[in-house]
């Protein structure tokens, strides 16, 4: 029988080259996104476009009905992606943006799973797949709540795995690096939205460095295409025995190294220098 995925954040990056490419493989893909417009270039695309957003957990229900309708009551793996950042030291993260990212980041993608779960205890097998991040392996400045939320996932995914060890189900965390999406241009709408720039005590950084790191980006290093997540995320689905976590980008694989042999003042020097 042709095996069924739900993927979410598939309007762009990440999620479309993993729905495109497990569609090629014969996968059964439900693509959801969180606008109208999305799920209607999804269905161009000829897969089946689903309305999901992370902060409106009214549409897990009925976007799983239409899923399971269409499968006969199965789905086989889920891969949780969307997601966003918000820039900005933490003394400017006001508390209802902390309370946003971690509903877009974390809670939403456990009240979703906790739907799928029922579904693949009853048929005896399934595979949930978070889509992490080397920020949730180490820390970096100007982006604390981007990195909550993804540590936290971290320890979540870890707990499901075992908690799930015995229901058939495996648990696999990937952890991109840079990776060419609309990430930054997705960060900048939220730091608008929340950052109050001008009003910090922070705010002669704000001119001298910390816009430009934002606007114009940080890093001259090279970017990976969205396709070397979805390489990984092809063996955490069929491989019969997938990994815990797969390192996606060589400074994703350099600092699940250093986190382990260095010691945490080190670490805090080595990342603040990039």
């Amino acid at each position: 029988m042709q095996k069924s995925i739900l993927i979410t954040g598939c309007s762009s990056g990440i999620g479309l080259d993993a729905a495109r490419t497990l569609s090629r493989r014969g996968w059964r893909v439900f693509a959801s996104a969180r606008s109208a417009d999305a799920c209607a270039f999804l269905a161009q695309e000829g897969l089946v476009g689903l309305h999901i957003d992370y902060e409106a957990p009214e549409s897990f229900g009925p976007a799983l009905d239409t899923l399971l309708a269409q499968t006969g009551g199965t789905l086989d793996a889920v891969f949780h992606n969307g997601a966003y950042a918000i820039a900005g030291p933490l003394e400017d993260i006001p508390g209802d943006a902390m309370r946003a990212i971690m509903q877009a980041n974390l809670i939403g993608w456990h009240e979703l799973t906790n739907l799928v779960i029922p579904v693949m205890r009853a048929q005896g097998h399934g595979r949930i797949v978070m889509n992490s991040s080397v920020l949730g392996l180490v820390a970096m400045k100007w982006r604390g709540a981007y990195v909550a939320s993804k540590f936290a996932l971290e320890g979540l995914s870890d707990v499901l795995r075992m908690e799930m060890a015995g229901a058939g189900i495996k648990v696999v965390l990937i952890e991109p690096g840079p990776i060419e999406t609309d990430f930054r241009k997705n960060a900048i709408k939220q730091f608008e939205k929340w950052v109050d720039w001008e009003a910090s005590a922070r705010v002669a950084e704000y001119r001298a460095s910390l816009l430009d790191q934002l606007y114009k980006g940080s890093s001259n290093g090279p970017q990976w295409p969205s396709s070397a997540v979805t390489d990984k995320l092809i063996h955490a689905l069929e491989h019969p025995r997938p990994k815990a976590r797969y390192f996606v980008t060589t400074p994703t694989r350099a600092m699940g190294v250093l986190r382990r042999v260095l010691p945490t003042r080190m670490l805090d020097w080595v990342v603040s220098k990039g």
